[in-house]
C-alpha cells in the first residue's frame, strides 16, 4: 500500500552484508543463511534482489573488509548501490534503481541492526515505502563496551518496535524468513 505511485513490486534489500561489517555479528552464521535463503525465495519468485554495499571506517572499497561475505553472490543483473552513510537512500542510486523497478515494498535484511539497518527502514517509510523487517535475517556486533544493550536485546528491540510501525499509507512490520512469501513477478 506504499504512498509511492505506479510502485507495486517488491524487491529484497541485503545491506552490507561484509566481511569486515558481520565478522564477529551476533548469530552471523544463521544471520547469513537466513538472508541466503531469502535470496534464494527472491529469485525464484522473480523477485530483485538490491545488495547495498557500505565504505568507509574501516570498509576500504576492493579491501576483503568490504567484499560481501563469501556464502552470497549477487547475480549480474542484481542492482548493486553502494553507500557511504548508514541510510542506503543517502547519497546513493538506490531510489532510482527501485524507481526503475517499479518498486513500493522492501523486505529489509542485512547489518548492522543498530545502525544501517535502521536508518534505512526509516529512510524507506519516510520516502513513502512500505517496509519489512525480516527478523532473523539481520545482526549486529557487540557494542556494550559503549554503553549499547547486548546484541541479542538489540535486535529484539528493533524487531519489536518495527512490528509496530505505523504511518498514513504505509505498512511496516517483522517477519521471520519461513514466513517471507515473495509472489512470482511481484
Amino acid at each position: 500500500m506504499t504512498t509511492l505511485k505506479d510502485r507495486p513490486n517488491t524487491a529484497l534489500l541485503v545491506v552490507d552484508v561484509q566481511n569486515g561489517v558481520v565478522t564477529g555479528s551476533h548469530e552471523r552464521d544463521s544471520v547469513v543463511a537466513n538472508v541466503a535463503a531469502l535470496v534464494e525465495k527472491a529469485r525464484e519468485a522473480e523477485v530483485p534482489v538490491v545488495w547495498v554495499q557500505h565504505s568507509g571506517d574501516g570498509l576500504a572499497k576492493g579491501s576483503p573488509e568490504w567484499e560481501l561475505v563469501p556464502e552470497l553472490k549477487p547475480a549480474p543483473a542484481e542492482p548493486l548501490v553502494e553507500k557511504e552513510y548508514g541510510d542506503s537512500f543517502e547519497d546513493t542510486t538506490l531510489e532510482s534503481v527501485l524507481a526503475g523497478l517499479g518498486v513500493g515494498h522492501l523486505v529489509v535484511s542485512g547489518a548492522q541492526t543498530d545502525a544501517c539497518i535502521r536508518s534505512t527502514l526509516h529512510g524507506a517509510f519516510a520516502r513513502g515505502y512500505d517496509a519489512t523487517l525480516v527478523g532473523d535475517a539481520h545482526t549486529t556486533e557487540d557494542l556494550t563496551n559503549w554503553g549499547a544493550p547486548p546484541p541479542e536485546q538489540v535486535i529484539a528491540h528493533t524487531n519489536l518496535y518495527w512490528n509496530h510501525q505505523t504511518a498514513p499509507g504505509r505498512t511496516a512490520g517483522t517477519v521471520a524468513t519461513k514466513e517471507v512469501s515473495f509472489k512470482a513477478g511481484a
